[in-house]
Formats: structure tokens, C-alpha cells, sequence
């Protein structure tokens, strides 16, 4: 029948999909297994946006970004353009940003930086006043994390602590929530402890970590450690698993570090540290020694076409800005109020290039204001490039969730008509 020989779309046996005759599936093609990949916490491929930026690079920008001449210039405006990126991606500034080699380096160089500035600041404050502070001079640093870490974070603390170099607590989560215990993680600090390291979301169990509040009672409690002259406790979190499936913002989080990693949300098997204000607010000490990339904290020529990749991966996940997301503050579960980042975006124009969707940006007794934002957003304290690209989505009882997946496409192809415009 010829109804019968729809395509489906199936993974081969290397992962990726392609489409074939239904007729075909188990009969003619024996090749083609169809598969259902369900594994995307341990990695997720590389999305054909990102497989194409990472050529072009590997074409355009193959010289040394250290170098002057052209391949090299272009290879350096690459790196910048990718780590402004990921800066906006986690809520953070440009210079905040540190590439490494993936995760596990991330981890393992916020360990090192903790135990070099507990040693640098037993150093510097020895004549420091309290009781609590003579402990910490001749005293082993202390590291706090949970039970249910990733090894790249578990093992180092216990080859410190098997080499005597350093103590560590491992926290038990809660066997009824699943998450480590504010409370329990605060009990376990001494006057040694030098840094906390909870990962944002566990990657077996999906448990997402309070680490907001945890970063604030650590942030009062380093208030008073410093009358007493107490080394300052720094505040870690891996987000391997949270970026890509949820916002995440270091700002918000309140940590020192926020380890990236780019195959987790199909980016290339490279990372990066998120660090708030290296070698000023937050220290950061180099692992490795040489020709003076990423200013010192992690030299080696950069790997610009997998840093092109991690950059053109987390553009997507930072185009969105949510101007109704107000902490403590319930809202509308029908209402979404966004922006759409970039030049020539304005909301007016998005929705003129829609096929499908009928929306409006704001209330629509002000319709009339032109492309003026509106001033509820700007009261809301939404900034003004933001918000004039602000538009207003509200579902109702007919609306589907096929319908959302046309209007999320329709919304696609109008940006990238602009887009296009825009270039041409």
C-alpha cells in the first residue's frame, strides 16, 4: 500500500538518524537497527548547527589565535565571540570565562586553586586574632562535598586526603529528598574549611541541589570567618547536567566557580570554568605553566574550532530572555512573557514574519504605541533593548502541545528570516 511506505526517521548503528521506508525497517535493510537513544545525561550529539560552525573554523580560522596575520586574527575574534557567549549563557562577563580541556579539568582546577589560596592565606593572616585562627594556621584545609558527586570531583578529594594533603567531608544526601541538606552541609564547616562543592543536578537521579541557599548562608558565614581570620570558604558548582535543561545563572547561584560542559548540551567534548572575577574576586591558580593563554590561568594554544562549537551551542541556550521570572513571585501558568536577543528583533517585527502564530507584544488596549517597549516591562526593570524585543504568549483550554511545537518553529523561521535580511 502506499500509505504504508511513510519514512521514519531511525539512529544507525553510529548514532545518527536517517530516514527510511517503514517497508524497509527489519526487511530489506537489515543495516538500519532502529533505536530509541535515551541517554542523553551521559552525552548528546553535536547539533548540525554546531557540526557546521565547528568546519567553517577548522577552514577559516586554522591559525594560531596568538598570531597577527589573518587566520589568526579570525581565529581570535572566534574564541571571543564564543566566550562572550557562554558569558551571557551563565550570567556572567566575558572575562569570567575559562576554556579547558572538559569537566573534568574544570573540577580538578578549582580543587587545586582551593588548597593553593588556603595555604597562601594561612600564610599572609598567621598573626590573625581568635583561637579558631591558630587552629587553621597549622591546620590541613578542609573540603566539603556530597555523597553523590561526579568522580572528577570525588577522586581528587580522596587522593588529598590519602596523601594527608587534605580533609575532606562527604555529605549524605537525604534519603526522603534526594538532595544534600542546607543545613547538614553548614554543620559539617570548620574553621579549616576552604571550599564547598555540590553539583547543581545529580546525573542519575535528576535531583536538582538548593545551592542558592547554600552559597548565602556560606557568604554570611564568611563575613564573620574574616573578623576571626579565618580562611574564606569557596563555593563550587558542577552544572554538567543542568545547562541545556535549565536556566542557570552564577550571579543567581552565588558561587565562586560553575563548571561548563560542552557535550552535555550538543557542544563538542570541551569545556569551561566559570569563575567570578579570576585573580580578583574569586581566586583561580593555574595547574599548568607555559605560553600564556586564557591570561595564565590555563595556557596552551587554544582548540579554536571546538570553542567555536561550545560558543555556537550556547547561543541558543542565551537568545531567550524571560522577562516574567521574578524569585518568589507566582505568576499566570498560562502567560509567557520573552525576548528574543539580537539586532532587528523587535517583537512587531518577529510576529510580521510569523506564518502561523497570532500573539501580540504587551496589552492590547496599547497596541497603539508603536515600537515603543512596554512600560510595564521597563517598570519591571527589564532593560529597554530588552524589552522592545519583548513578546507575549497566552495559551488557553484549546491550546496543544502540537500546537506550541508549530509555533516554537513558526518563531524560528521568522528570526532567521530577519537574520538573513539583516545580512543581505
Amino acid at each position: 500500500m502506499e500509505g504504508d511506505q511513510v519514512e521514519k526517521m531511525v539512529l544507525t548503528k553510529d548514532g545518527r538518524k536517517t530516514a527510511v521506508d517503514k517497508e524497509c525497517v527489519g526487511k530489506e535493510n537489515k543495516s538500519v537497527e532502529s533505536k530509541v537513544y535515551m541517554d542523553y545525561n551521559a552525552t548528546t550529539p553535536m547539533a548540525p548547527e554546531v557540526i557546521q560552525t565547528v568546519t567553517e573554523a577548522m577552514h577559516e580560522a586554522w591559525g594560531n589565535p596568538s598570531s597577527s596575520y589573518t587566520a589568526g586574527r579570525k581565529a581570535k575574534e572566534i574564541i571571543n565571540e564564543a566566550r562572550e557567549s557562554l558569558a551571557r549563557m551563565v550570567g556572567g562577563r566575558p572575562q569570567d570565562i575559562i576554556f579547558t580541556s572538559g569537566g573534568t579539568e574544570a573540577n580538578n582546577l578549582v580543587i587545586h586553586t582551593a588548597l593553593r589560596h588556603f595555604r597562601e592565606s594561612r600564610v599572609l593572616g598567621q598573626d590573625g586574632p581568635g583561637e579558631d585562627h591558630k587552629r587553621a594556621a597549622g591546620a590541613t584545609p578542609h573540603f566539603i562535598t556530597s555523597n553523590v558527586e561526579h568522580d572528577s570531583v570525588r577522586l581528587p578529594l580522596e587522593h588529598l586526603v590519602k596523601e594527608h594533603m587534605a580533609e575532606a567531608t562527604f555529605v549524605p544526601v537525604s534519603k526522603i529528598t534526594g538532595q544534600v541538606e542546607v543545613d547538614d552541609t553548614i554543620a559539617a564547616i570548620r574553621p579549616t574549611t576552604c571550599l564547598v562543592s555540590i553539583m547543581l543536578a545529580n546525573n542519575e537521579t535528576g535531583v536538582i541541589m538548593p545551592i542558592s541557599e547554600l552559597s548565602q548562608r556560606i557568604q554570611i558565614l564568611n563575613q564573620n570567618r574574616m573578623a576571626l581570620g579565618l580562611p574564606r570558604i569557596l563555593m563550587h558548582t558542577d552544572a554538567a547536567q543542568m545547562i541545556g535543561k535549565g536556566q542557570v545563572n552564577g550571579q543567581d547561584l552565588g558561587v565562586d566557580y560553575l563548571t561548563i560542559v560542552g557535550h552535555k548540551f550538543y557542544a563538542p567534548r570541551i569545556g569551561a570554568l566559570y569563575v567570578r572575577g579570576p585573580g580578583v574576586t574569586s581566586p583561580l591558580h593555574p595547574m599548568l605553566f607555559g605560553g600564556g593563554q586564557e591570561r595564565n590561568f590555563r595556557p596552551g594554544t587554544e582548540n579554536t574550532p571546538m570553542i567555536a562549537g561550545l560558543g555556537k551551542a550556547s547561543f541558543g541556550k542565551q537568545r531567550l530572555h524571560f522577562n516574567s521570572q521574578f524569585p518568589g513571585a507566582k505568576r499566570l501558568c498560562n502567560t509567557c512573557n520573552f525576548s528574543i536577543w539580537g539586532p532587528g528583533l523587535q517583537g512587531r517585527m518577529v510576529l510580521s514574519h510569523c506564518k502561523t502564530l497570532l500573539a501580540s507584544v504587551g496589552a492590547a488596549c496599547h497596541s497603539e504605541k508603536g515600537d515603543q517597549p512596554s512600560s510595564i516591562l521597563l517598570s519591571c526593570g527589564i532593560p529597554y533593548e530588552v524589552a522592545q524585543n519583548a513578546l507575549r504568549l497566552s495559551v488557553g483550554r484549546d491550546t496543544t502541545k502540537e500546537d506550541v511545537d508549530i509555533i516554537v518553529e513558526d518563531l524560528k523561521q521568522s528570526v532567521a528570516q530577519l537574520e538573513q535580511n539583516r545580512v543581505t
